[in-house]
C-alpha cells in the first residue's frame, strides 16, 4: 500500500507541474528524455509523417508506401489489433495497424518494427498521424536505404494487384482538363480462359512479362517504356477478348479511344497526356474508324497542285479541315509525344490487316503482330472445357477431322452454339459439328447465319445428315447444297468425305455409348 501511495503522490506531482510550467519548458524536457532514451538505447527510430512540412498539404508519399507494404506482408499475424476498410468499388479489406499499435518484421535476418502513432491535436478534431520504424542503431546505415526501397517496391506492386481497374473512353471534350470517362474494369476474361493455341498463348504472356519488367532495360537502351501489338483477324476470333485478358495479366486500365470522337491532333495529344502509367490504350478497327490510309495519297496529290501555284504553300488539307491526321497518329504512337508517361501498352484491332497503312504497323509502332483466326483443336477443348466442363469426348476425333478439312470456325461462332445448348453436351458438341459440315461444304454462313436455317441446322445436327443422305435432285431449290452441286469435283469430295464423317460419327457414338 505504502508503494502505491508513492506512486499516486508521484503522478499527482506530474500533473501539477504539467498545468504549472510553461509548454515550451515541458517541450524542452520531453526533448532531453528522449534523447537520453536514444542515447541508451539500441535501436533507432525513424519517423514518417503522413504530411509533408507544417502545412498539413502535400501529402507524404512514403506513408502511402508504408501503408500498402503493411498490407501486403499480412500484418494479423504478427499484430493483435488491425483497423479494417472496405470501400464501395472493391472486394477486397484492407488493413491498418491500429492506433499506437506495432507490427514486426524481418529484413535481411534483422527484426525491424512499424509502430502507428496517432496524436490528437491541440484544440482540434484533427489528428497527427505518423509511422514510426525501429531498427538496430549499429546496421542502420546498411539498412535503412535499401529496406525503404524493398518498401517502396513491394507496395507498388501490391498497388497495382489489387486496386480496382477503370475502363475509359473518350467523352469529346480532350482540350480540357479531363478528356475520359471511366466505368470499372471487371471483364473476367484471361490467358486461362482464352481461346488460342498454346504456343501463342505463351509467346504473348513471355512478351508481356518481359515488358512489364523491363524498366531498366528500356532506360539503358535509350527507349520509351511502351509497346505496341496489332491484333488482326475475322469478326469474332478474339480480338476484344485478348486485350481484357492482357489488361488483367498486367493489372493496367484499359483507354479506348474513339478516334471519330476526337476533333483534331492537339486533342489526340492532350488525350495522350491524361493517360495514366501501367494502362493499354486501345484504338480499334483502325482501318474504319477514320480514313487514314488515303491521307498520305491526298496529301501527295495536294502538294503536287499546290507546288506548282507556290514554291512555299505546304498542301494539307486534312490538317486545315481540323480532323485526324495520319501523321498526328504516327506521332501519337512512336513519336516525342509518346515518351510521355511510362509502362504503356498501345492496341491497334483490325479485320484487315491489308487495309492499314504501313507506316502504322510497322516495327517501333506496333511491334507485334498478332494473327487470330479460327480455332484449332486446343482452341476448341478450352471452348468446351469452359462452356461444358469437360475434359474430353467421344466425338473429338470427329471434331479434329472437320477442322482439318477446313471446317474451322471462330471462337465467338463455336462459343454461342456451346451456351446455346450448354445444357446438354452431347447436343452442344454435335451441333458444333454440324456447323462445321456446313463450313466444309461451303454453305454462305453470312447469308444464313442471322437466319432461321441456320438456327435449324445448328440446333438438329441430324438435319445435315439426313441431307446428306437424300438425293441432290430432292434438295429445295437455292440451298446451299444445290447451289454447290454445280462446282463439279469439289462439291462431290466434300459429299463424300461428309457422308464418311457421318458413318464415322454414328460408329463412335455407338461404341463409347454416346
Amino acid at each position: 500500500m505504502e508503494i502505491l501511495s508513492q506512486i499516486w503522490s508521484f503522478l499527482g506531482l506530474l500533473t501539477v507541474l504539467q498545468n504549472v510550467l510553461p509548454t515550451q519548458l515541458l517541450s524542452v524536457l520531453h526533448s532531453c528524455y528522449e534523447s537520453i532514451q536514444d542515447f541508451f538505447s539500441p535501436y533507432s527510430y525513424f519517423e514518417i509523417p503522413e504530411f509533408n512540412g507544417y502545412c498539413g498539404v502535400d501529402v507524404n508519399d512514403l506513408y502511402r508506401h508504408v501503408n500498402l507494404y503493411l498490407n501486403s506482408i499480412n500484418s494479423s499475424s504478427t499484430c493483435p489489433r488491425l483497423t479494417l476498410s472496405r470501400s464501395k468499388s472493391s472486394k477486397s479489406i484492407s488493413y491498418t495497424l491500429a492506433p499506437n499499435h506495432t507490427v514486426n518484421d524481418t529484413f535481411r535476418g534483422h527484426h525491424l518494427s512499424w509502430t502507428h502513432q496517432v496524436d490528437n491535436v491541440q484544440d482540434s478534431v484533427e489528428e497527427k498521424r505518423s509511422f514510426t520504424l525501429k531498427l538496430p542503431k549499429r546496421q542502420r546505415l546498411e539498412l535503412l536505404t535499401p529496406y525503404l526501397e524493398h518498401v517502396t517496391a513491394r507496395a507498388e506492386e501490391f498497388e497495382r494487384v489489387s486496386r480496382e481497374r477503370r475502363l475509359f473512353t473518350n467523352n469529346g471534350h480532350g482540350s480540357y482538363e479531363s478528356g475520359w470517362s471511366s466505368v470499372p474494369f471487371r471483364h473476367p476474361s484471361t490467358f486461362e480462359t482464352l481461346a488460342l493455341e498454346p504456343e501463342l498463348k505463351t509467346q504473348l504472356m513471355d512478351d508481356l512479362t518481359a515488358f512489364s519488367e523491363g524498366k531498366e532495360f528500356y532506360h539503358k537502351i535509350g527507349r520509351a517504356w511502351k509497346r505496341g501489338y496489332l491484333l488482326y483477324g475475322p469478326p469474332g476470333s478474339g480480338k476484344s477478348s485478348l486485350i481484357a485478358a492482357m489488361a488483367n495479366f498486367l493489372c493496367y486500365d484499359v483507354y479506348d479511344l474513339e478516334l471519330s470522337k476526337v476533333s483534331d491532333n492537339s486533342e489526340l495529344r492532350a488525350l495522350l497526356i491524361q493517360t495514366t502509367n501501367r494502362s493499354i490504350i486501345v484504338i480499334e478497327d483502325i482501318d474504319c474508324s477514320i480514313n487514314l490510309t488515303g491521307d498520305r495519297m491526298t496529301k501527295t496529290r495536294n502538294n503536287h497542285s499546290m507546288h506548282k501555284k507556290n514554291r512555299h504553300v505546304i498542301g494539307d488539307n486534312a490538317e486545315n479541315n481540323g480532323r485526324v491526321t495520319l501523321s498526328g497518329l504516327l506521332n501519337f504512337t512512336d513519336g516525342l509525344w509518346s515518351c510521355c508517361g511510362e509502362e504503356k501498352v498501345i492496341v491497334f484491332t483490325t479485320n484487315h490487316k491489308d487495309n492499314v497503312d504501313p507506316a502504322l504497323v510497322r516495327c517501333g509502332r506496333m511491334d507485334m503482330h498478332v494473327s487470330l483466326g479460327t480455332c484449332g483443336m486446343h482452341a476448341f477443348k478450352v471452348l468446351v472445357k469452359n462452356y461444358l466442363g469437360l475434359d474430353s469426348h467421344a466425338l473429338f476425333d470427329v471434331v479434329e477431322s472437320c477442322i482439318r478439312s477446313g471446317g474451322t470456325l471462330t471462337p465467338a461462332h463455336i462459343g454461342e452454339i456451346l451456351l446455346r445448348n450448354r445444357r446438354d453436351a452431347d447436343v452442344a458438341v454435335k451441333s458444333v459439328l454440324a456447323a462445321m459440315q456446313v463450313k466444309i461444304i461451303g454453305a454462305d454462313m453470312d447469308a444464313t447465319e442471322g437466319g432461321h436455317e441456320y438456327d435449324d441446322m445448328a440446333r438438329t445436327p441430324e438435319s445435315i445428315g439426313r441431307r446428306l443422305m437424300e438425293s441432290p435432285d430432292n434438295w429445295p431449290e437455292g440451298s446451299p447444297e444445290k447451289k454447290k452441286k454445280k462446282d463439279g469435283s469439289t462439291w462431290e469430295k466434300n459429299v463424300k468425305f461428309l457422308v464418311r464423317l457421318r458413318s464415322l460419327t454414328k460408329s463412335d457414338s455407338g461404341r463409347r455409348g454416346v
